[in-house]
């Protein structure tokens, strides 16, 4: 169970890693090795993960909202045309009737809008967790496995250092040192890498952020407002292309 543990934190390692990983890991968790510890990178990797869960609590209302915004156009629409075909057949009631079937076309046409809106943000919401974040977090991974293994070398190292020296002992200790320089150099690179990748992360974060909040707002703001116009601009500010009518059920319902 533990070498199982192991390996899932770690990936694939290479089968002579295997002894020492486990030794190290289970040293680590009874509290009896020595850990090496980078506490400014660990505090923003555990706030990254914290923060792609709370990323993954939006993309999952933003889903359900497009779905609720579709069934409401679908009834919308259906309840047009009910009123339309009633206008038709119902002379005394035909203005009132005309009427609230032009106000739920004007709805379906805003409401296409706005849902062309909102799931440019989800998309964009879902290419940022599942896609920029999870990448970062794989480099994580490969730097936590990189941790793990050069710990486990140096403690290795560290017992040959304080054993007895002979002729064996003095070959064994030569080979340690460059098996845990090897490990070193690959703890420090994956480390620089994470540091890179959480910088460029946070960047691109806000910038993407700052564009998808602004869009959502105002076509929220729009919509509710009644503000045709407003709402229509909106798309066209942000380059999103609608659907034309009559188009099949959008896909990424069909994927939730």
């Amino acid at each position: 169970m533990k070498l199982a543990l192991c390996l899932v934190a770690m990936g694939a390692l290479v089968m002579d890693s295997f002894p020492q990983c486990t030794k190290q890991l289970l040293s680590e968790r009874f509290g009896r090795g020595s850990r090496t510890v980078d506490l400014e990178l660990e505090l923003q990797i555990e706030l990254l993960r914290e923060t792609k869960r709370k990323y993954e609590s939006v993309l999952q209302l933003g889903r359900a909202l497009t779905a609720h915004l579709y069934s409401l156009l679908q009834t919308q629409h259906a309840l047009g045309d009910a009123f339309a075909d009633l206008s038709q057949k119902s002379p005394e009631l035909q203005e009132e009737f005309g009427y609230n079937a032009e106000t739920q076309k004007l709805l379906c046409k805003n409401g296409e809008t706005l849902l062309g809106a909102v799931n440019f943000f989800v998309s964009s919401i879902n290419t940022l967790v599942t896609k920029t974040m999870e990448d970062t977090l794989m480099t994580v991974k490969q730097y936590e496995a990189a941790r793990l293994e050069y710990d486990a070398y140096r403690t290795d190292l560290e017992e040959l250092s304080l054993g007895p020296r002979d002729a064996g002992t003095r070959g064994r200790l030569e080979s340690a040192q460059a098996t845990f320089q090897a490990h070193r150099d690959k703890y420090e690179k994956l480390r620089g890498d994470v540091a890179i990748k959480l910088k460029f992360l946070e960047e691109n974060k806000i910038k993407v952020m700052h564009k998808q909040l602004l869009l959502f707002h105002n076509a929220v703001s729009a919509y509710f407002a009644g503000n045709q116009k407003q709402l229509e601009q909106t798309l066209q500010q942000f380059n999103i292309k609608l659907r034309p009518p009559g188009a099949e059920k959008p896909s990424w319902l069909e994927e939730q």
